[in-house]
């Protein structure tokens, strides 16, 4: 019972630092998705993508352009990690057309829970799933078939995907048929891992220099990510 409670107070603390957070970059993030009519096309397109959520992967779009010029596709994609994986909680968005391409399922590690995930690592063979700012790569035919390099930008949280092999790939146990049965899709081993009817035009769509965002509302991450805690220029803010 303790150890129940140390965990749900965990949570709720998590909870706790992502709304003053939200409440510090809203202005920031709605001024660069464009205007706010822009900002709010997307998020009605975006079904069960919460506000704060959108802003803080477009906080981290803009802060990655400034500081690394090879990301030049005004492509984003967000998994939300706190969502249980029977929800469609992977988007594409595109930022220049504010359209979402793409809102499907996608695995977590074995390693990071069931339905619901609630444990993220970096470690080598941990068979968890790695939390933060990724940039795609390119597409090669590997153990899973077609699939794509993801190279993680954010040390001591994703830095390790390279040797770790975290890719998109897809997945026999990743769809809504699974979900159905299972109460959950299946686990990969730390790839954000889509359903093969999807994974191929995801994969052509995203790949060489897009960024993907994965988000949990984990308090380390939250409070020392350098993507969620940077601030912008004036001029690009304003």
């Amino acid at each position: 019972m303790y150890f129940l409670l140390l965990k749900e107070l965990k949570k709720l603390r998590g909870f706790f630092l992502l709304f003053i957070f939200s409440l510090s970059i809203s202005s920031i993030a709605t001024a660069n998705s464009g205007s706010p009519s822009d900002y709010k096309q997307l998020l009605a397109q975006a079904s069960g993508l919460q506000p704060e959520i959108l802003q803080m992967a477009l906080n981290t779009y803009h802060c990655t352009q400034l500081t690394d010029s090879s990301v030049d596709k005004q492509i984003l994609t967000i998994i939300d990690y706190s969502k249980p994986s029977t929800t469609k909680r992977f988007w594409v968005l595109d930022l220049k057309n504010k359209k979402v391409l793409f809102n499907t399922l996608v695995a977590h590690g074995k390693n990071s829970g069931g339905k619901l995930a609630h444990y993220f690592s970096n470690r080598p063979n941990s068979l968890a799933t790695s939390l933060g700012v990724f940039k795609t790569g390119v597409i090669y035919q590997g153990h899973h078939g077609y699939s794509l390099q993801l190279h993680g930008l954010e040390k001591e949280f994703n830095d390790q995907a390279d040797s770790r092999h975290i890719v998109i790939h897809s997945a026999w146990y990743v769809s809504e048929a699974f979900a159905r049965m299972h109460d959950r899709v299946g686990s990969s081993w730390g790839c954000p891992a889509l359903d093969e009817k999807i994974a191929k035009p995801v994969i052509d769509t995203i790949k060489n220099g897009s960024l993907v965002f994965a988000y949990y509302p984990d308090r380390k991450w939250l409070a020392k990510s350098q993507y969620l805690n940077c601030r912008l220029p004036a001029h690009i803010r304003s």
